[in-house]
C-alpha cells in the first residue's frame, strides 16, 4: 500500500487492490499508510466485499493506523476494519 490513501488516490488504489484480490490476495498491510481520509475506509470496505464475493472467508486488514481506526469508530465501522491492528 502507498503512504497516501485519500480522495485523490482512492480510485487508482481501489482498482489496484481489486486486481490483487482477483489474483488471490486475502489481505492488506496498512503499515506504510501515513496520509488518509474517509475515502480510505470506503476502499478498505470495498476490498472486503470483493474478497467475499470471490469466495474468501475473510480479508485481513493489518496495521491499521490509529487515526484511521479512530475514523472508523466515528463512522461506526470499526468492527469491519479491525482484523489486525498491531
Amino acid at each position: 500500500m502507498h503512504p497516501a490513501l485519500t480522495v485523490a488516490t482512492a480510485n487508482a488504489t481501489l482498482k489496484a487492490g481489486l486486481n490483487h484480490i482477483a489474483g488471490g490476495a486475502t489481505g492488506v498491510d496498512c503499515a506504510r499508510l501515513r496520509q488518509f481520509d474517509s475515502s480510505a475506509l470506503a476502499v478498505l470496505l470495498a476490498w472486503q466485499r470483493a474478497a467475499r464475493a470471490r469466495g474468501a472467508a475473510s480479508f485481513s486488514i493489518l496495521n491499521l493506523p490509529d487515526g484511521l481506526a479512530s475514523l472508523a469508530q466515528a463512522y461506526g465501522v470499526q468492527a469491519l476494519v479491525s482484523s489486525g491492528r498491531h
